[in-house]
């Protein structure tokens, strides 16, 4: 049985540049606490949701316009059995021109359906990606927590 990623897409109405503008925005767009640089290539930060959900990304690839990568160096999800389900994932932001439209293609590389946290890690990666992401570049403006 072949196992897939965790994918979703949306398709906005503003450029390519103010797409990936927002995505690099962590902190407005993210619950929790963000620690660090988000916001150009080799930089690390930590996310962390007291008692929750503890990760550490690097961000591997920052291709202007076009795409963002995080590796996720460590995690500690208190929720499952196998607290470090993320570590050695990565999460992927592809940015397209479709038309007059601007479209965000997510993958959490890594984050397959035999994962435990696979069905509440997809539903708040919908919630920030469909909603929170969706509403920042829309509006420009930082998005309170979904939670």
């Amino acid at each position: 049985m072949k196992t897939s990623d965790y994918t979703t897409s949306i398709l906005v109405d503003q450029t390519p540049e103010q797409v990936f503008a927002a995505i690099n925005n962590v902190r407005g767009w993210w619950s929790g606490e963000v620690n660090g640089d988000t916001d150009k290539a080799g930089a690390e930060f930590t996310y962390r949701v007291p008692e929750m959900h503890y990760s550490k990304q690097k961000i591997t690839e920052f291709i202007p316009g076009k795409k963002v990568v995080w590796h996720v160096s460590d995690a500690n999800l208190s929720f499952v059995e196998d607290k470090s389900e993320w570590k050695g994932t990565d999460i992927v932001f592809e940015i397209t021109k479709k038309g007059s439209k601007t479209e965000v293609r997510f993958m959490h590389k890594g984050l397959v359906p035999s994962f435990e946290c696979y069905e509440d890690c997809s539903t708040g990666w919908g919630m920030l990606i469909n909603g929170n992401l969706r509403k920042l570049i829309s509006t420009g403006k930082d998005q309170p927590s979904p939670w």
